[in-house]
């Protein structure tokens, strides 16, 4: 018997899963997000170009070539496309999630067939009332739903 090839989970990751990274001012949060990275052979990772813009507003030109670094081995997918706007949009309009950075994020994801989001914001993102209307919206618009979790989840 041949052993069955386990299928790598596709992840997008928003900026502040890299961004965590590297940030000491949040140890437990530090830790479990190099914790995962010790772990990112076991997925196929996408980040948009919205993440390379919000990088490249780090003010740090040090810290903002470590993250960019960081990400460069990452699928890159394209945020400005009609239907990742559209979708965005519409995540806005309908209030599952008010920052239209991350419906972009949210969206790139989406779009691309990626059913989970990996995030540390849970402000704006990771709770359950931000993936249930997403999840609503994403049915009455034709899409499939997605799972917005943080690193340690994962």
């Amino acid at each position: 018997m041949h052993a069955e090839m386990k299928k790598k989970i596709t992840l997008y990751l928003d900026t502040s899963v890299p961004s965590a990274y590297f940030d000491d001012t949040k140890p437990d949060r530090q830790k479990e997000t190099k914790a995962f990275w010790d772990r990112l052979d076991q997925y196929h990772i996408y980040i948009s170009d919205q993440v390379l813009k919000e990088i490249n507003r780090t003010p740090d030109q040090s810290r903002r070539n470590q993250l960019l670094e960081l990400v460069r081995p990452f699928e890159l997918l394209p945020s400005e496309t009609t239907e990742v706007k559209e979708l965005a949009e519409e995540y806005l309009i309908r209030g599952a999630i008010s920052i239209i950075e991350d419906a972009i994020h949210v969206a790139v994801a989406i779009v691309n067939r990626i059913n989970t989001v990996a995030s540390w914001n849970y402000q704006h993102l990771v709770k359950l009332r931000t993936k249930r209307e997403v999840n609503a919206v994403n049915l009455v618009t034709g899409y499939d739903p997605i799972e917005i979790v943080d690193p340690s989840m994962l």
